[in-house]
C-alpha cells in the first residue's frame, strides 16, 4: 500500500514526533540524528512539508551543501519515510522570499507542529536566537513504509 504524508503525520502524532533524520556528508556517508518533527506548510511554497528545528552545526552545514534529506518515523513495527530536499530558514539561512522578522513566529510554529509547547515563549525565542536555530522544511519527493 502506498504511503502518504498523512500516514507520516498520523504516525508522527502517535509517536510524539520523534524521528530519525539522515543527511549526506561530503564523503558520501550518512549523518543521522533524532529530532522532533511535524507536518506544516512550507513558508516558501505553501505545500505540506516535514518540519523541524535544529541547531546542529554538522547537520546544517551538510544540508546547506547537500539539501537531500531523509526523515523516518518508527512506531512499533510501523514506519514511514519521507525523502526530499530541505529548505532552511534561520539567522544564518536567510532566503530572499522570507521576512526575517517572522523568524521567531516560524520557529514557534514548527515547534508546536512537532508536538512541543512552552510556558514562556519569550524565553523560548531568546534561546532560539542565542543558539542560532533554524527551521528545516523537507518537501516530499518520495514517501514509503509499512
Amino acid at each position: 500500500m502506498k504511503k502518504t504524508l498523512e500516514d507520516f503525520d498520523a504516525l508522527s502524532r502517535e509517536g510524539r514526533g520523534l524521528a530519525s533524520v539522515a543527511v549526506l556528508r561530503a564523503d558520501s556517508t550518512i549523518h543521522s540524528s533524532l529530532v522532533n518533527v511535524g507536518i506544516l506548510p512550507n513558508p516558501n511554497t505553501g505545500e505540506s512539508a516535514v518540519g523541524f528545528v535544529t541547531y546542529g552545526a554538522v547537520k546544517l552545514r551538510n544540508l546547506r551543501l547537500r539539501p537531500q534529506c531523509t526523515v523516518t518515523i518508527v512506531l512499533g513495527r510501523q514506519w514511514v519515510t519521507v525523502e526530499g530536499d530541505a529548505e532552511l530558514v534561520g539567522p544564518d539561512d536567510q532566503p530572499p522570499w522570507f521576512d526575517q522578522g517572522r523568524l521567531p513566529g516560524l520557529l514557534r510554529e514548527v515547534f508546536t507542529a512537532a508536538g512541543g509547547s512552552h510556558d514562556d515563549w519569550e524565553a523560548y525565542d531568546r534561546v532560539m536566537a542565542e543558539q542560532r536555530r533554524a527551521a528545516v522544511f523537507v518537501s516530499p519527493k518520495r514517501i514509503y513504509g509499512i
